[in-house]
């Protein structure tokens, strides 16, 4: 339960201003249809987060527990600063019309996931909990805890919540993963 509930805090925070958010704005406000948009935002965050985490798992079968312990306290660390920086949004991202609502959704967001803060933070939850579904469901309800309302409620909430509070929470909880990994929190998992 607490990968799950990790998973999904700590993306749900992330998530807040990332270039993936900015993204579902910009398709909800061209496309205006918001159950494709939210469903191909589901099944693009399901598979690319399952990715992740099948990442995540075969790197802790794949490294000594030793190593893995400083590679994930160092990853963690380094979410933390990532978080800080504001994500910029790449309007190509959003010109896939040609394929639909629900289509233009599912590539744009699953290519604008590849590599993002979110995908990453995937791959070391997935490695330090051994928890692969629990992190993929997790990080999936983040996901859509954060593009949801996005979509449903566009431009009204974005000028209402403190973007820079929540990026300094979700690096917090970065930065506490990380030291106590680093510390040695995790070495009832193996580490």
């Amino acid at each position: 339960m607490e990968a799950f509930l990790v998973s999904t805090g700590i993306v749900a925070l992330a998530e807040i201003g990332d270039k993936t958010q900015l993204l579902a704005f910009i398709l909800a406000a061209k496309f205006r249809k918001p159950i494709p948009i939210i469903v191909g935002i589901l099944v693009a965050t399901i598979a690319n987060h399952a990715f992740a985490g099948a990442l995540g798992s075969w790197i802790t079968s794949m490294v000594a527990p030793e190593t893995m312990r400083w590679v994930l306290g160092l990853s963690f660390l380094g979410m933390a600063i990532w978080t800080l920086i504001p994500d910029k949004f790449d309007e190509d991202e959003a010109k896939l019309a040609k394929y639909g609502v629900f289509g233009t959704t599912l590539i744009a967001f699953f290519l604008a996931e590849m590599g993002d803060k979110t995908q990453v933070a995937t791959v070391a939850l997935a490695a330090q909990y051994h928890a692969f579904f629990s992190v993929v469901a997790g990080t999936t309800l983040g996901m859509m805890i954060a593009n949801v309302p996005a979509v449903l409620l566009g431009d009204k909430i974005t000028h209402k919540m403190p973007v820079r509070v929540v990026h300094s929470v979700a690096a917090g909880i970065f930065a506490i993963l990380g030291i106590a990994t680093l510390l040695g929190a995790g070495e009832s998992l193996g580490f």
